[in-house]
C-alpha cells in the first residue's frame, strides 16, 4: 500500500515521530511518500500535496494539519489524523494508538465521506472547505451587514460582527464557539452561525445540503473571507457569495471511534 506522510513542520518531536513512523510502515512493506515540507525539514525527497498519489494519507498534528491537507491535496486521498496538537478533533488516533492500529491495516478499510462546501465570490470559484467559511470585518469593532438567500429566496437580513457557514464536521470547532448546535457528519446540510447579531432573532439555521446559499455583504466596509484558517480572501464592498455542497468530499478513514464518545472525551472535558 502507498501511504503519504504528512506532518506539522513547526516542531521537532512531530517530526521526530513522523520520521519514525515512516521507517515502521517501511518495514511492513507500504510504499512511504512524505510531504514536501516534510521531506525538505528531514533532508529527503518529498512530493507536494497537489501532487500526491496515496491509498492513505498519514497526518501528524492538529486540525489545522488535517485541514492543509485536505485542503492541498489535488485528488482526496483518505486521511488518519494523528492527533500531535492541542484537541484534534479531527484526528481519531492519538500517537500511542497508531503504530497498532497501522500494523494490522490492509487494502480494503472502510473510509467515511464527510461533506465540504464550495464557495464562490463574485461568480469566481475560490475553493472547498471542511470545516467552515467565514466572514468577518477588516475593522476590529465594526459591524457587517449581510443579506442572505435560500435558493434565490431571500431569507434575512441582520447586522453582526462576521457570519460563519459550516459543514456538520465543522459544527463542533469556530461553530460551536459561537453558539452554534453539534451536529452529527453522518448528517449532510449547511449551518449559518451570525457572529455576535444586532439582533435577538437572528439565530443559528441548519438547511439541507441540496439548497444553495447566496451571501451579499451591503456594508460599506471591508471584510475578509476564510477557508478553514488555510485560505485568506479580501471581499469587496457589495461582494456576492454562492455556498453549496461540494462534489469534493473529504474522505477519513474510519477507525470505528463513536463520534459522541468523542464529544464527550475531547469537549466536554477540556
Amino acid at each position: 500500500m502507498r501511504v503519504l506522510v504528512v506532518s506539522r513542520v513547526d516542531d521537532d518531536a512531530a517530526m521526530s515521530y513522523a520520521s519514525e513512523l515512516a521507517g515502521f510502515l517501511r518495514a511492513r512493506s507500504h510504499e512511504v511518500v512524505l510531504e514536501k515540507a516534510l521531506g525538505e525539514h528531514l533532508g529527503l525527497p518529498g512530493t507536494a500535496l497537489g501532487e500526491a498519489e496515496a491509498d492513505l494519507a498519514v497526518v501528524i498534528g492538529g486540525d489545522g494539519s488535517v485541514l492543509y491537507a485536505v485542503m492541498g491535496f489535488g485528488k482526496q486521498i483518505p486521511v488518519l489524523g494523528i492527533n500531535w496538537g492541542e484537541v484534534g478533533f479531527l484526528a481519531e488516533l492519538e500517537p500511542g494508538e497508531a503504530t497498532g492500529f497501522l500494523e494490522g491495516i490492509r487494502e480494503g478499510f472502510r473510509v467515511e465521506s464527510r461533506m465540504r462546501i464550495e464557495i464562490s465570490v463574485d461568480g469566481e470559484r475560490l475553493g472547498d472547505a471542511l470545516n467552515e467559511a467565514v466572514i468577518v470585518t477588516s475593522r476590529p469593532a465594526k459591524m457587517l451587514r449581510f443579506a442572505v438567500d435560500i435558493d434565490g429566496t431571500p431569507a434575512e437580513r441582520f447586522r453582526a460582527d462576521g457570519m460563519l457557514i459550516s459543514t456538520p464536521t465543522g459544527s463542533t470547532a469556530y461553530a460551536m464557539s459561537a453558539g452554534g448546535p453539534i451536529v452529527d457528519p453522518r448528517v449532510e446540510g449547511l449551518l449559518l452561525v451570525p457572529l455576535a447579531p444586532y439582533m435577538l432573532s437572528s439565530r443559528p439555521v441548519f438547511v439541507a445540503s441540496d439548497r444553495v446559499l447566496g451571501i451579499t455583504l451591503e456594508s460599506e466596509k471591508p471584510a475578509r473571507l476564510v477557508l478553514d484558517g488555510q485560505l485568506t480572501r479580501e471581499l469587496a464592498i457589495g461582494a456576492a457569495l454562492t455556498v453549496r455542497r461540494s462534489g469534493r468530499p473529504a474522505l477519513f478513514l474510519d477507525v470505528g471511534k463513536n463520534f459522541f464518545e468523542k464529544v464527550e472525551r475531547k469537549l466536554r472535558r477540556l
